[in-house]
């Protein structure tokens, strides 16, 4: 069976980069009829934000990535990996470094003053000397000295690692007895029965030290994918300007959760040239050595574009609930189907469509200037008056085709062209050029509304 996980340290936000690892990590397990595991790797106390451990599981459940059992927290298991560095060090695997940090700082000065890689070089790895009084002391890993590790990846192939240029005997317990990432990380996968894991390619450098502690402890290794990064257009690492910023910005951004995740899963897998995935498909095509083995570039078009497929396709009644975690309630407007029918295929994002909608159900309270020198010439008024007496004598007014034959009433009996009507009456029902159709706009608001807005408008401009 295939077990995953996502092991997230809350220091900051989730970010893109993140949720698609995440993402890549659901989708093969339940692909497999696996689990995919949630970790939170909260050792770090001095670092540590509950407000982004919160968070992180907040955007799990917008997104709908449900994990497999409860939420593994590292900060509960100090006593767990207490018992493997005491293992190590009964076994010789380990030992006590009281090296200090002043030495280690003149061993590092003259190392690089020699041009040779920074290492800690084993002083106290079999140590039978006198020990400092009252010195404090780390733990350290006995590392192999000498050959090769290799790490067979799923996706850069096997990955050859010589020692030399890579290992020390690197320290697995601070001075005040707390783990260290690479320990805990290799402890908790093994206990966890993490078998693939799934993480971006800036963790490869620390696979090898894993490794060391999988192989010193007798555990099984798993298989690596790691993934390239996301760039920028410009082949850049992402900045918050970017799109590198907190996933559940994307939801205040109004975009939806498919449309996050359909853009996700398509930075850097593919499956010939389709765009659009189901979250079905998505966890029946994905496989992780489909992955590309450059880095994916981030396109917010991209985004967006997906982003209007997914509200054109998603049901007014869907939408309706939607936008109200955006504050508009449409559930009492009777002409609510038609006011999102219109805005489907207007609106890129949910936030996008509210903004569109409010345009429409809020009263102007000043008109565009520029839009108002080209819709008020000679002549206006009289078309406007035209309109608007049409307007309250008519009967049936209900779709907007109702509305459309009063306008082509007005321009055949006038003789003029449609722009004559057209232009005024749009700024007068919502102060601007632009939006849907004016007929649309008119059977959305209704009669009394059109009327209303119609005489404040004549009214304004006259005055």
């Amino acid at each position: 069976m295939v077990v995953t996980r996502f092991a997230p340290s809350p220091t900051g936000y989730l970010h893109i980069g993140g949720l698609r690892t995440a993402l890549f990590s659901y989708l093969w397990a339940k692909k497999n009829g696996g689990k995919f595991v949630l970790r939170i790797e909260d050792t770090d106390k001095a670092r540590n934000s509950e407000a982004a451990a919160i968070g992180i599981v907040e955007a799990f459940k917008w997104l709908g990535l449900e994990h497999d059992g409860e939420i593994t927290y590292q900060s509960q298991r100090d006593d767990i990996y207490k018992t493997y560095i005491d293992q190590l060090l009964d076994e010789g695997k380990a030992y006590k470094c009281y090296m200090s940090k002043e030495e280690l700082d003149r061993l590092r000065e003259s190392q690089m003053a020699k041009k040779e890689r920074t290492r800690y070089e084993g002083k106290y790895r079999d140590f039978s000397g006198e020990i400092p009084e009252g010195a404090e002391f780390v733990i350290r890993i006995k590392s192999p000295e000498s050959g090769e590790i290799i790490v067979k990846d799923g996706i850069k192939g096997d990955v050859v690692f010589n020692v030399k240029d890579i290992l020390d005997d690197f320290i697995i317990a601070r001075s005040d007895g707390s783990p260290t990432y690479n320990f805990v990380v290799a402890i908790d996968d093994a206990l966890m029965g993490i078998n693939e894991v799934i993480r971006g390619d800036d963790h490869l450098s620390n696979t090898p030290k894993q490794i060391v502690v999988y192989e010193a402890l007798g555990f099984t290794i798993p298989m690596f994918y790691h993934v390239p990064m996301i760039h920028n257009s410009d082949g850049k690492k992402l900045s918050k300007r970017d799109g590198a910023t907190d996933v559940m910005d994307y939801k205040k951004q109004g975009y939806t959760p498919q449309s996050l995740l359909n853009f996700l899963v398509r930075l850097g897998w593919s499956h010939g040239d389709q765009e659009i995935f189901s979250f079905e498909e998505m966890i029946e095509l994905f496989d992780p050595k489909d992955i590309n083995k450059s880095a994916s570039i981030y396109n917010t078009e991209k985004l967006n574009w997906l982003s209007a497929h997914y509200i054109k396709n998603t049901s007014n009644a869907e939408l309706s609930k939607l936008l109200e975690e955006y504050g508009l309630i449409l559930s009492s407007h009777d002409k609510a189907e038609i006011l999102l029918d219109e805005m489907k295929d207007r609106s890129t994002t949910l936030v996008a469509m509210k903004e569109n909608i409010d345009e429409i159900l809020k009263v102007p309270t000043e008109y565009d200037e520029k839009a108002s020198k080209k819709a008020f010439k000679e002549g206006w008024s009289e078309v406007l008056n035209n309109f608007l007496t049409k307007l309250e004598s008519a009967q049936e007014l209900h779709l907007p085709n109702d509305y459309h034959k009063l306008m082509e009433e007005v321009v055949e009996e006038m003789e003029i062209g449609f722009g004559k009507i057209g232009m005024p009456l749009r700024v007068a029902m919502i102060g601007k050029m632009g939006g849907p159709g004016l007929d649309s706009i008119m059977a959305i608001l209704g009669k009394a509304e059109s009327i209303k807005r119609l005489k404040k408008c004549i009214g304004t401009q006259r005055g």
